[in-house]
């Protein structure tokens, strides 16, 4: 299966995915991330990164298995202001795609495995540099001072005592030692169509976070924030790092492999995005639970809010056979809200559904306005929740008894928390069918509603 036309998506500063087309959003979901959030496809993260650092356009071949099936696409990034703006094209369902094109494959994994990302201008010299590890830190300083520089001034390279000029084939694959770095470290340099080249530097192993680093020289430890604002983005990186080897073994992408070898990979690979899946959540909580949180209010339609959501979840669904039915398109409910926060608990609460309730069923999605208050409702066919659970269900960390649903048990007492924030309420009661009904509450807009009816 192909895309129809190009996907649209855009980043903003903090490589956090704002606006995707349907198609990426829902792959964005189906791979542990959210929508609106940080980037989960960990070669379409990289390619993002360097572009918002580098402020130069690239384009890459990009493979990811969307629940075992291998999609690949060409990954188109350009600066956007102070984010970045993602074309992508060639939407292929197909394996064959990668196998037609061993090139773009092995450069597809080297932009995976890369820790560090250096444009170099036709006689390479370092026209601007990207670095992630802690360990390439000095590294990172002397490229920042040493730009319009031979890159091979700026390095050592074992077992060669020549100096530029060098022709770039003999100075792919070559080992170098960076000052500040135990680790060893190869180089791959990908030549540009524009002229110039990538370099892209590649170890023997991945660092793991430097927990000490998070606290200032000489402070005591004061655990508030340390997950979300160090932890998080310390662990995503090594975490993603996981996924994507795991999927390259799994995939046989870097090579034959025993079917058993084949199935521990994609244990591995679930188990890691299980793990980010739970970095998020205990991010998520922590930023909750901050008694300075405060969301940012605006104007939103949930009956909009409702669709997106169901759109991103559809594919999820369909594979279920559930029947996703969502306000129709001329139905609104303004409300106000902050828009990414009441997507969230939204996919959280469709998700739920989508995961508990039997398959062949139908999942209804309504919205409206009652006096001072707009409501969006979320329904489903399943078992219900019985009196006595209706609050326990909101508790942290409370699964009812599910133990083997991947769930951390936060992604409810994580939307109540986001829901009273917003001065609203989130509940549950018996739906009509049998099964649970989740509400979402938020103050009306009666603003909209007033400009809507003249």
């Amino acid at each position: 299966m192909t895309a129809a036309g190009p996907i649209l998506a855009r980043c903003d500063g903090t490589d956090c995915l704002v606006e995707a087309d349907e198609t990426l959003a829902a792959l964005q979901t189906r791979l542990g991330g959210s929508y609106p959030g940080h980037i989960a496809i960990p070669g379409l993260l990289a390619l993002v990164r360097k572009v918002r650092s580098s402020g130069v356009p690239l384009a890459t071949l990009l493979t990811v298995q969307d629940e075992g099936r291998p999609v690949s696409f060409c990954a188109r990034v350009a600066p956007d202001g102070g984010g970045t703006r993602i074309v992508i094209t060639n939407w292929q369902l197909a394996a064959e795609a990668w196998k037609a094109d061993e090139g773009a494959v092995a450069e597809a994994l080297l932009r995976q495995l890369a820790e560090a990302h250096i444009v170099l201008d036709a006689e390479q010299r370092v026209i601007s540099a990207t670095i992630e590890p802690g360990d390439l830190a000095d590294f990172a300083a002397v490229l920042r001072q040493g730009f319009g520089r031979f890159w091979t001034d700026l390095v050592t390279l074992r077992g060669n005592s020549h100096r530029q000029p060098l022709h770039w084939r003999l100075l792919d694959d070559a080992e170098l030692e960076i000052a500040g770095s135990q680790r060893r470290w190869k180089a791959r340099l990908l030549p540009l169509r524009a002229g110039g080249f990538e370099l892209l530097l590649v170890a023997d192993t991945v660092m793991a976070p430097d927990l000490h680093a998070v606290l200032p020289l000489g402070a005591s430890p004061d655990f508030k924030g340390l997950l979300g604002r160090n932890l998080a983005p310390a662990l995503r990186q090594p975490i993603n790092r996981i996924v994507a080897n795991a999927e390259t073994i799994r995939t046989r992408l870097a090579g034959p492999l025993a079917e058993q070898y084949v199935g521990y990979a994609g244990d591995i690979a679930e188990a890691g995005r299980h793990l980010l899946g739970l970095v998020e959540d205990l991010s998520d909580l922590e930023t909750v639970e901050d008694e300075q949180f405060q969301p940012a209010p605006d104007h939103i339609d949930l009956a909009d809010c409702a669709r997106r959501a169901a759109g991103i979840l559809g594919v999820r669904a369909q594979e279920r056979s559930i029947v996703l039915v969502t306000p129709g398109i001329d139905e609104h409910a303004p409300a106000i809200g902050e828009f990414r926060r009441v997507l969230q608990i939204l996919l959280n609460l469709i998700g739920n559904a989508i995961r508990y309730t039997p398959g062949r069923t139908t999942v209804t999605i309504e919205a409206g306005c009652e006096g001072q208050s707009a409501w969006v409702s979320v329904s489903d066919e399943g078992e219900g929740i019985a009196a006595p659970q209706a609050d326990k269900v909101f508790e942290k960390f409370e699964r009812l008894g599910r133990s083997n649903d991947g769930g951390s048990g936060l992604g409810l007492y994580i939307s109540r928390k986001l829901a009273r924030a917003m001065k609203g309420e989130l509940t549950v009661s018996t739906a009509v069918s049998g099964g649970a009904r989740f509400e979402l509450i938020l103050p009306a807009d009666h603003a909209s509603q007033s400009s809507a009816a003249g």
